[in-house]
């Protein structure tokens, strides 16, 4: 088909489109092989369809380099109405929790939710023979709607969802800055639920708050008595009275048993020593606390810390920045994913512990190889700073030490010609120092 647009428009100065030439071939039956089935035409129902799907962004967050974020959103296929969240990694859990969390926000189910064949949800099969989570089967039906994945290939039967993504890519993502996760979800959520909400579409010029509301009557309200998203956890307390959950260190209060049950939700977990015994609520920490010990609010929670706390090296990072030189850009070369460090922790404080027992000099010296080398192991700095300093400390030896000829001269040496010398040891006899004898100096 490719040759004979050719042919036709260069050879035969025939002006045709390429659509339009292939749109022919099908007609007439040339083009041979199979071709994709198109998918059916699906008239928009109130209250009867709604589609979700996840996109990979790599988005800048404050001054780091840009991450891959997973974004996750919910289309109401009749009123055009959105709802995105972005995540850092997308599992089943957290599928579920941003689907309540859309349809709380909403307060309206559609009955049906159109998928891809996701893992997510589907365990077997594809299309109208997909086999569905038995779990996902559960979680839907508290809502009242039923999961519907699309034949292979027809990503085009939930075309509203990929055009929401198109929709974030040109008029979302451009010309924003975003300081964190959460800075980018608030911005998110207020650009999809108020300010794209409220626009008119494009082709149709109708508003999708103002179709919400039509189809309300038609979507299904969701119970008050829903639960929300629960992932359960088991953990052991410390010595100190500590459990480790998501990279953080939380108090517990005191329990006569050392293993708690955890129940995480979207964005607390609450802790157990028995299915009905609740110890304690603790919010979840921002995204990207690591390392962190949380107390319970108005509480003074255990006097040590936590026996696996590892605390990090920041102060040490600070106070080889403070060197200045070439020290800065072999500590960035050492924390990027270049340097083939495993601890990285402890290298930046033997790094520190070189530093404080080497001239000053020396160390800017050996930094300024370990740099344009790319040194990565302690043992080689040691090496190389035992090679600078060797020709110096040779030619020190060489030369003869100056002796000082003012001392004579010195306040010292002036206020000691007016002393008096001491007097030497008075003598001692023989038998003074005999067992019985009399301890006295002998006499003249």
């Amino acid at each position: 088909m490719h040759r004979m647009h050719e042919i036709l428009t260069e050879e035969e100065e025939c002006s045709v489109g390429y659509s339009t030439l292939t749109r022919a071939l099908r007609r007439l039956g040339i083009v041979h092989g199979s071709q994709p089935e198109l998918s059916q035409h699906v008239p928009d129902v109130p209250g009867q369809e709604m589609q979700h799907d996840t996109s990979t962004y790599r988005i800048a967050l404050g001054d780091h380099a840009p991450v891959n974020l997973v974004c996750s959103g919910l289309y109401l296929r009749y009123s055009k109405m959105r709802y995105i969240k972005f995540y850092r990694s997308f599992n089943r859990f957290l599928m579920k929790c941003f689907i309540d969390e859309a349809l709380r926000f909403w307060g309206y189910c559609a009955r049906g939710c159109i998928i891809d064949n996701t893992s997510l949800v589907v365990v077997a099969g594809c299309g109208s023979d997909a086999l569905f989570a038995p779990e996902m089967v559960g979680f839907a039906n508290n809502y009242g709607f039923r999961w519907i994945a699309h034949a292979l290939g027809h990503a085009n039967r939930k075309a509203g969802k990929e055009r929401n993504f198109w929709t974030v890519e040109t008029s979302f993502l451009p010309g924003r800055t975003f300081a964190s996760l959460e800075d980018l979800n608030t911005q998110a959520l207020q650009w999809a639920t108020v300010r794209y909400a409220q626009r008119p579409q494009s082709h149709t010029g109708l508003i999708p708050v103002q179709l919400f509301e039509h189809e309300k009557p038609f979507l299904r309200t969701l119970p008050p008595f829903i639960t929300p998203p629960t992932i359960p956890h088991r953990r052991t307390l410390d010595a100190y009275g500590y459990i480790r959950f998501d990279a953080n260190f939380f108090w517990i209060p005191h329990t006569p048993r050392s293993d708690v049950s955890i129940v995480q939700y979207a964005d607390h977990i609450v802790v157990y020593a028995r299915p009905q015994q609740e110890l304690i609520r603790y919010p979840l920490p921002a995204d990207g606390v690591q390392k962190q010990v949380f107390d319970p609010p108005g509480k003074a929670g255990a006097r040590r810390q936590p026996r696996n706390l590892k605390k990090d090296c920041a102060e040490e990072e600070r106070l080889l920045r403070q060197r200045g030189g070439d020290t800065g850009a072999y500590l960035d070369f050492i924390k990027s994913a270049r340097c083939a460090v495993r601890y990285k922790h402890r290298f930046i404080r033997e790094l520190l512990d070189l530093c404080r027992t080497t001239d000053e000099a020396l160390f800017a010296s050996l930094m300024h190889r370990a740099r344009t080398f790319r040194v990565q192991s302690m043992p080689a700095l040691l090496r190389m700073a035992v090679q600078i300093s060797a020709p110096a400390a040779t030619a020190a030896a060489d030369q003869p030490v100056p002796m000082p000829q003012d001392y004579q001269e010195r306040p010292a040496y002036r206020q000691g010609e007016f002393s008096r010398e001491h007097d030497p040891l008075p003598l001692f006899d023989d038998r003074s120092l005999s067992p019985g004898g009399t301890h006295g100096p002998a006499t003249a």
